[in-house]
């Protein structure tokens, strides 16, 4: 691996979610919202996995590069409006991963394999453990940061539990042994456990 372009492509990606109009604390920081998601998720999956390809920890960092260019409210309400949302966020993430790339002189292979990660070809299937490894780091992620407003927004205990249970459903054990180390509030931690029993 080449560290310097690696790390000239990591500095890119954070320049771009820098930019990100929506501001969050986390572990006392405040910081533009995708570019904490992204740091963070590379934090987990260095945690999740041994020795996590140079493929993973650029998926995991460029997973929601410029998510809010975007918005939900361009999508019609509803099941499928949020598909069609999703679909349309993963392939912005999957272009500006391979353009950002393509600058540093990555080869195609490693792009469309950056790519395939972003867009976690092989989840359902549970047949890939790089793909799983990114799903485990994000719902970690998403645990750490935005279970207190997901609850708040719901605000509905029993929907906020069967949030959490899709949640736990799509990870695998040892993101839900990390899951039980994460700092949450005794109301976060009560609405996990809930669901996890």
């Amino acid at each position: 691996m080449d560290e310097e372009r690696f790390q000239r492509a990591i500095a890119s990606i954070d320049e771009r979610n820098r930019d990100d109009p929506h501001v969050i604390e986390v572990r006392g920081e405040r910081r533009p919202k995708e570019l904490a998601h992204s740091a963070l998720a590379a934090e987990w999956v260095e945690r999740l996995v041994d020795a996590p390809s140079e493929a993973l920890r650029l998926a995991a960092r460029a997973h929601h590069v410029r998510r809010w260019a975007i918005t939900r409210a361009s999508y019609p309400a509803g099941r499928a409006g949020y598909h069609r949302w999703r679909q349309a966020l993963q392939q912005l993430h999957a272009d500006e991963a391979a353009n950002i790339l393509a600058t540093h002189g990555y080869d195609e292979a490693t792009i469309e394999r950056v790519q395939g990660l972003i867009k976690k070809r092989g989840l359902a299937r549970k047949d890939d453990p790089e793909v799983q490894a990114l799903e485990d780091a994000l719902c970690l992620v998403f645990l750490e940061t935005q279970l207190a407003a997901t609850a708040e927004k719901l605000d509905d205990r029993e929907k906020t539990i069967d949030v959490l249970r899709r949640t736990a459903v799509k990870m695998s054990p040892a993101a839900l042994a990390l899951a039980q180390d994460l700092p949450l509030s005794a109301d976060e931690r009560a609405l996990l456990e809930s669901a996890l029993r």
